[in-house]
């Protein structure tokens, strides 16, 4: 075990807090995997279809993207629009 006089000042916060009592249990590992397949689910669910058109020369460099990431064009789209949405999704400053 480490001591405290080795810890940084977050790691000495975090210990304080546990031994104050702040910290508290989520359930068991049975009921947080449980809920995250819950949120993996829902968060995969494709449930709706588009039609886009666009260029034939974007649709080639995407289905060439997809091929050097081994996975389908339309996969790769969705996971685009996915991380747009959920602003992971940075534009390349030139």
């Amino acid at each position: 075990m480490q001591k405290r006089e080795k810890l940084d000042k977050y790691e000495k916060e975090l210990l304080e807090s546990f031994e104050a009592g702040e910290w508290h249990s989520r359930g068991t590992i049975k009921d947080e995997t449980k809920r995250y397949q819950l949120y993996a689910k829902a968060q995969l669910k494709k449930d709706r279809r588009i039609n886009i058109r666009i260029s034939a020369k974007d649709l080639a460099d995407i289905q060439r993207r997809a091929v050097l990431e081994g996975i389908p064009y339309q996969t790769l789209i969705s996971s685009i629009i996915h991380k747009y949405n959920a602003g992971r999704l940075a534009e390349k400053k030139m």
